[in-house]
């Protein structure tokens, strides 16, 4: 069943804070083969003039993920999951993510279009501080693939 493109422009309710830990950021950049000092060490982001460890641009799926989560499992979008492919992933960083963050995000929809029998979904996570600081805006475009596909 093709996607309602009536749901184009839903905003989606704040996720629960995620604390950003060094711990986390570590495992994500040794996950990832990610080697700046400014990744692990305090002192070494500190002289980069970063308040403390910061983590790799990349990191940032971690706290959309689960965001994104909401809009895929929407039971009245009625997206099967199971037909999904991630099309598109880019992020904008308004600052590093950094250790002793608490981040909230909040997911909106920006389009949903069909090409070929084939549905696209386009999520932006808008991604910041509990006190509203911007930090990062998070954009994943998903293929929906047609029955026939």
């Amino acid at each position: 069943m093709p996607l309602d493109p009536s749901f184009t422009g839903r905003s989606y309710p704040p996720s629960q804070p995620y604390d950003v830990s060094r711990e986390k950021i570590r495992e994500f950049a040794d996950a990832i083969g990610a080697t700046s000092p400014a990744y692990r060490d305090a002192d070494a982001a500190k002289a980069l003039g970063h308040r403390d460890v910061i983590a790799p641009p990349t990191f940032a799926i971690v706290v959309s993920m689960k965001t994104n989560e909401t809009v895929m499992f929407d039971p009245e979008l009625k997206l099967d999951y199971s037909r999904v492919v991630h099309g598109d992933q880019n992020f904008t960083h308004h600052r590093p993510i950094t250790a002793g963050d608490r981040l909230v995000s909040v997911a909106h929809i920006d389009s949903i279009t069909s090409r070929m029998g084939n549905d696209m979904i386009t999520v932006r996570t808008e991604i910041g501080t509990v006190d509203g600081e911007p930090v990062t805006t998070a954009r994943s475009m998903l293929v929906v693939r047609g029955e026939d596909a």
